[in-house]
This record gives structure tokens, C-alpha cells and sequence, in this order.
């Protein structure tokens, strides 16, 4: 199952992605918002649903902030998080073939609905591939350990 949330300015994408994903017949939690009334800092969205993946109870998870970036930026401060802010298909697809990333970060103001959804497709539907990339994923984690205490 995957987590999807955002913070009030990203929840008019989160609402298109929500209903993409119930029509597609994914899986999902929603975290919220549930309205752009609903006023909350993106740090505190993106550390809830990523300690839900942490933990297991997520295999993955979509975050929608007004850009996509702080919300990429407190991803990857978690441990075992690895996030990608992704603005067209080729980037959200290689984000999970070649490096693994188990949270996509997108932003409102940047995405416009129908690209959301090609991206979350993307996103969703591709593999780790390993390979040639494997070996720079374990440094990523090597790095991760050295540096992250978690």
C-alpha cells in the first residue's frame, strides 16, 4: 500500500492524484490535507507519511508540496527514505529503475493535473533494475549510514 499527503498548497494536485489512483484501483492511505483551508508546514506532512514507510506500513509514497522540493528535501533527511522530485515521465520513471526512490515529490505550481497522473503511473509501474546502478545505490546507503543516525 502506498501514503500519499501534501501540505494545503499541494492539495489540489493530492486531490487529482487521489482520485487517479482510486480509478486506477491502487491502493492508498491519504494522510491529508483535505482542504486548502487545512494549513500545515510540508516538514511535518512528509516526516508522518515517510516514517509510515520506514516503518513498513507503506511499501511507497507520493508527496505533493508547491514545488515538490521541500518536500523531497525532509524525505531524504529519514533514513531509509529515498525521495525524487520529479517533473516529467523520464525523471519519475528512472527514479525507481536507477536509483531505487520509494517517495515521489511533486509540485502544484509546477505540474498541471494530467502530467501528475502520467508521472504517478510512471512512478508506480517501474522496478529497481539493479545492474550498473546497484552498486551506486549501496553507496547511497553507505552514505546514508555514515551520516544519518536513525
Amino acid at each position: 500500500m502506498l501514503v500519499l499527503a501534501s501540505d494545503h498548497f499541494g492539495f489540489p494536485l493530492k486531490k487529482v492524484i487521489a482520485d487517479y489512483l482510486r480509478e486506477e484501483g491502487f491502493a492508498f492511505e491519504d494522510l491529508g490535507v483535505f482542504s486548502e483551508d487545512e494549513v500545515v508546514d510540508y516538514p511535518d506532512v512528509a516526516l508522518q507519511a515517510c516514517l509510515g514507510i520506514r516503518e513498513g506500513k507503506y511499501t511507497c509514497g507520493i508527496l505533493v508540496c508547491g514545488t515538490g522540493i521541500g518536500m523531497a528535501m525532509v524525505a531524504n533527511k529519514i533514513p531509509g527514505i529515498y525521495a525524487a522530485c520529479a517533473h516529467d515521465i523520464y525523471s519519475a520513471e528512472r527514479a525507481k529503475k536507477s536509483n531505487n526512490a520509494n517517495v515521489l515529490t511533486l509540485g502544484r505550481h509546477i505540474v498541471g493535473p494530467e502530467l501528475a497522473k502520467m508521472l504517478v503511473r510512471a512512478f508506480l509501474e517501474s522496478e529497481f533494475q539493479g545492474g550498473r546502478s546497484a552498486p551506486k545505490v549501496e553507496k547511497i546507503r553507505a552514505i546514508e549510514r555514515r551520516y544519518l543516525r536513525g
